[in-house]
């Protein structure tokens, strides 16, 4: 609502996505996940930090700046590094993960999977086969595991020889 305030009285200007659709944004919200897009602008990090600081400020809640990225697209380091600085943020680069999902990654290359795979492996190797029955192991499988590669999939087209590795974790841990 402050950001869209923002936007709204021309502080923060939109980001256009796509100029022939008139697709703009200026950020994106899921929980306590933030994703602000902007122009490479003094004043957008200047208003974007004062963004910020405001919602502290009204809401009591606090912004963990040591945690929060600054990523730029076709952005020098050196510029990216000061504002980085001026925001306390860190210095991001892409791919970054934004609600589990790999974002400016290119999903035809197979370490963009790595995500999943290593998700899924851990997952497996965490739970003891060995106490639970084939019935059990299949549920868990079905239930938690699956849907890790169902999410990523709802995005991004997945190599076959992805397919086939999770499809084989699944059968060697699962029995089946």
């Amino acid at each position: 609502m402050l950001m869209t305030s923002f936007v709204n009285v021309g502080l923060y200007p939109d980001y256009y996505v796509r100029h022939h659709d008139g697709v703009c944004l200026s950020h994106l919200q899921f929980a306590d996940d933030t994703l602000i897009l902007g122009e490479k602008t003094w004043t957008n990090v200047r208003h974007m930090r004062a963004v910020l600081i405001l919602f502290e400020q009204v809401s009591g809640l606090k912004v963990n700046f040591h945690r929060s990225l600054l990523t730029g697209v076709n952005v020098s380091d050196s510029w990216l590094s000061e504002a980085a600085v001026v925001m306390s943020y860190r210095k991001g680069a892409i791919p970054f993960v934004y609600l589990g999902l790999p974002i400016g990654g290119d999903a035809q290359r197979l370490d963009f999977w790595k995500l999943v795979l290593n998700r899924i492996t851990t997952r497996l190797s965490n739970w003891n086969s060995k106490f639970l029955s084939l019935g059990g192991r299949l549920i868990l499988l079905k239930s938690v595991l699956s849907s890790l590669p169902v999410y990523f999939r709802s995005f991004f087209k997945a190599p076959t020889c992805i397919i086939s590795s999770i499809k084989s974790l699944f059968f060697f841990w699962g029995g089946r």
